[in-house]
């Protein structure tokens, strides 16, 4: 049991992003439901299900080391960072755990029970893309491998994905024939016919969500009508491509700064209306570089009345301090944030530890169109996006800067947003100082991307939209509804009285 557990575990962290691979997955989670109905410890085999696929889907911590940068010692550097790799993957096993213990006290787990199982699972994913760490979570998986199942996120956003990948793994298990008795043949007559439905189902999702994909483009006189005040937006994209670790270094500094006004001239040459920069780019109170008439929309730093900010700051009308800002709400677990830090002298493993957090909203107004903004692994939070969307947004801007971890992050946080732009059919654009930088189409499509890791400029034209995805209107509501009515139903098939067995008199 521990042994199925610990490479089903594997197997699934694998099938997430950079891969995306759900057709991996569902074994996967086949063999997690198997688990949770026949194990004598169903905790104990989802906790080591879950905690293998963190370990393997979050690798990419390891490149943390080394951290003299920080000022932490080498030989303490690595254990440290194996210790917080050690940290995500013991809350994943919990977690799991956690769940795979209800699973088994609702044995046997028919298909209203799954359902009720799916659909928490599905919230609480929803939940934790809204808290410190960053999950990536089985919503996550149709992306780059499968875009027409992940066409079905425009309706159920990733927690319905999530749900849907359970219910498909469900599905799978119940495909394995079960003797209890019976004829030799009827247990494989019985799984050949629901392997048959269960092919059928997945054909239909990918059917409906491949609909939904053609929708996300429509000809402008259909369902499309752009606002008078919602002309096209046309930037620059700049990726510095500037180490972290050497970010704070005088030379460096003035690089960026060099960098940010070549891109502004460059700009101005080519006839676009701004620039846009990546998370971190303007240290707190600096001014812009050669101001302009364009718009530049740079990540940066801003001191308040309650601390130092991280921010999106808004430069316009050639002025050389920012004129609006939006502040990053949810910040990096023991980098920007560190529980209690006013009783530790430690600020985090971060140059800019101690970084306080904004408001929730990731609506921006600006003149235009207003846009939905996600800075660094907000990326993964689709409620807050669709919730910016519902109050106006027209496109999505992502910005980051994910050195020094490995190319395989950068895949991550490219899908997460390509599954944003398909929950709230919005034109995305990336800007990340290594990658990715890049822009995606409404319908989650790869428009144009910067070679990784080098410095580069990439100008855009994003169509700002007005339209509305059932996701975007409802967000995860109905999920929740669902949930409510697969548990009322259960419990009332728990409480109702067996069927008599006398005979009436």
């Amino acid at each position: 049991m521990p042994i199925r557990a610990a490479i089903a575990g594997l197997l699934a962290g694998l099938a997430l992003p950079p891969q995306g691979w759900p057709w991996l997955l569902w074994p996967c989670l086949a063999v997690l439901w198997r688990l949770c109905a026949a194990a004598p410890r169903p905790a104990l085999a989802g906790a080591l299900w879950g905690g293998t696929a963190v370990l393997v889907s979050h690798r990419w911590l390891l490149a943390l080391h080394p951290l003299d940068w920080l000022g932490i010692p080498l030989p303490i550097s690595l254990p440290l960072v194996v210790m917080l790799w050690l940290f995500c993957a013991a809350l994943a096993a919990l977690l799991v755990g956690a769940w795979a213990a209800l699973a088994g006290r609702l044995t046997p787990i028919t298909a209203d029970r799954a359902l009720l199982l799916a659909c928490l699972w599905g919230l609480a994913e929803v939940v934790l893309a809204r808290l410190p760490l960053f999950w990536l979570g089985l919503g996550s998986v149709v992306l780059p491998g499968d875009p027409a199942l992940a066409g079905l996120a425009s309706g159920i956003g990733a927690g319905g994905l999530a749900t849907v990948q359970l219910m498909l793994g469900w599905g799978l298990h119940r495909c394995w024939p079960v003797r209890s008795g019976r004829p030799r043949l009827e247990p494989w007559t019985t799984a050949a016919r629901r392997g048959l439905s269960l092919a059928a189902v997945v054909l239909a999702l990918h059917g409906l969500g491949a609909w939904a994909l053609v929708g996300a483009t429509p000809p402008p006189a259909q369902t499309f009508r752009p606002e008078p005040d919602q002309a096209s937006v046309a930037l620059l994209a700049y990726q510095p491509a500037v180490p972290t670790r050497e970010k704070f270094d005088p030379g460096q500094i003035r690089r960026m700064r060099r960098g940010l006004e070549a891109a502004q001239a460059a700009a101005r040459a080519m006839g676009l209306a701004g620039v846009v920069a990546p998370e971190g780019m303007l240290s707190a109170g600096a001014l812009r570089p050669e101001p302009w008439d364009g718009e530049l929309l740079s990540g940066g730093f801003r001191r308040t009345a309650t601390g130092l900010r991280s921010s999106l700051l808004r430069f316009e009308d050639g002025r050389a301090r920012p004129g609006s800002a939006l502040d990053k709400h949810r910040l990096v677990l023991l980098g920007e944030w560190v529980p209690l830090a006013r009783w530790w002298s430690w600020t985090g493993l971060s140059a800019v530890g101690g970084v306080e957090p904004g408001a929730p909203s990731r609506l921006m107004r600006r003149p235009g169109a207003d846009l939905g903004l996600a800075i660094c692994y907000e990326i993964s939070d689709g409620e807050s996006l669709a919730a910016a969307v519902r109050r106006g947004a027209g496109w999505l801007l992502a910005i980051a800067n994910l050195d020094p971890y490995p190319v395989m992050l950068q895949q991550q946080f490219l899908a997460l947003a390509r599954l944003r732009a398909i929950e709230t059919r919005r034109p995305v654009l990336l800007a990340a100082n290594t990658g990715p930088t890049a822009s995606l189409g409404p319908d989650g499509a790869i428009e144009a991307l910067l070679t990784g890791g080098r410095p580069g400029l990439l100008p855009v034209e994003l169509q700002p939209r007005n339209d509305r995805t059932l996701y975007a209107r409802w967000g995860s509501w109905p999920l929740l509804a669902l949930l409510v009515a697969s548990g009322l139903r259960v419990a009332s098939r728990s409480i109702s009285p067996p069927p008599s067995s006398r005979s009436p008199s």
